[in-house]
């Protein structure tokens, strides 16, 4: 099977498991079940938690306890879209093509909205972990794996990198900065989906810091890839990005190399079924659109 089949097979099965959790809720707040299936649905990629299973079936073969771990890694995703569109965030109008839920729905409701998703994330993976655990080490590691995705969300991760954007035009930004920046914000939740995995699939803690590794090097070439991509609409807001230090050459390379980093971590899983995970990191990395 192609890449592509394989990754619309699992966009698939993500999509699937997310419609399950809204089926048919109503109530007195069902507004708020409407705004949620409105930012989930409207043409995600779901590139983190696809990487969440894959890194997790590379380890164990099989992906099924990390189902909700992978749907909460979305849910995160896309509560920090929500949050990141607002007028006092990044105030966009469109996201992939659409409205922005604030647009839509209010701004009160956009940040319930994102409020709601980063808690069901977690009730999602607690609930998972109180009802299908049968022993300690299953316990074990899926509490281990859900503090890892805690702390690559909050402000020692996403968040922390949130801030820092936000607050970029004020601060004296310089290259360190920007990368902190760049780990935080873009790498963290692809580190989170790595990690997490390799946690589930049963990886021990060699593993699990080699795949920490891969996340971060993938992270950043996909953070420098966009940065390319994007430069005629950051060049009219004079937005800070890597191509504010360097030109387009030398963030090609930066670009070559942590993308092969990342392939050669993978490839020291000898005895692992590593392919998908280096096809995807080539295509994540050398994107044209």
């Amino acid at each position: 099977m192609a890449l592509a089949e394989k990754i619309e097979e699992f966009r698939s099965i993500i999509d699937d498991e997310l419609r399950k959790i809204f089926y048919k809720k109503t109530g007195y707040q069902e507004i708020i079940f409407e705004s949620i299936n409105y930012s989930l649905f409207t043409g995600g990629k779901r590139i983190r938690p696809i990487i969440l299973l894959k890194s997790c079936e590379m380890f164990s073969g099989d992906y099924e306890d990390a189902l909700p771990f992978s749907l909460a890694i979305e849910m995160i995703h896309t509560y920090s879209l929500i949050h990141d569109d607002l007028p006092s965030m990044d105030d966009d109008d469109f996201r992939r093509g659409k409205p922005t839920n604030h647009k839509v729905y209010g701004e009160a409701m956009a940040i319930l909205t994102g409020d709601g998703l980063l808690n069901l994330a977690f009730e999602t993976m607690i609930d998972y972990t109180l009802k299908y655990s049968k022993d300690f080490e299953d316990y074990s590691r899926y509490t281990w794996a859900m503090k890892e995705i805690g702390n690559y969300s909050g402000v020692y991760g996403m968040i922390g990198g949130q801030v820092v954007d936000l607050l970029s035009n004020e601060m004296s930004m310089d290259e360190d900065r920007l990368m902190f920046m760049y780990r935080c914000k873009t790498a963290a939740l692809i580190q989170a989906s790595t990690v997490a995995g390799t946690i589930l699939g049963g990886g021990n803690d060699e593993d699990v810091e080699n795949m920490r590794k891969y996340g971060l090097y993938l992270g950043l070439a996909y953070q420098i890839r966009d940065d390319i991509l994007d430069i005629k609409e950051d060049d009219k807001i004079d937005k800070l990005t890597y191509l504010s230090y360097y030109d387009i050459e030398h963030a090609e390379k930066k670009i070559q190399d942590f993308s092969k980093k990342a392939i050669d971590i993978l490839y020291k899983f000898d005895d692992k079924d590593v392919q998908f995970l280096v096809d995807m990191t080539k295509v994540l990395t050398n994107r044209m659109y």
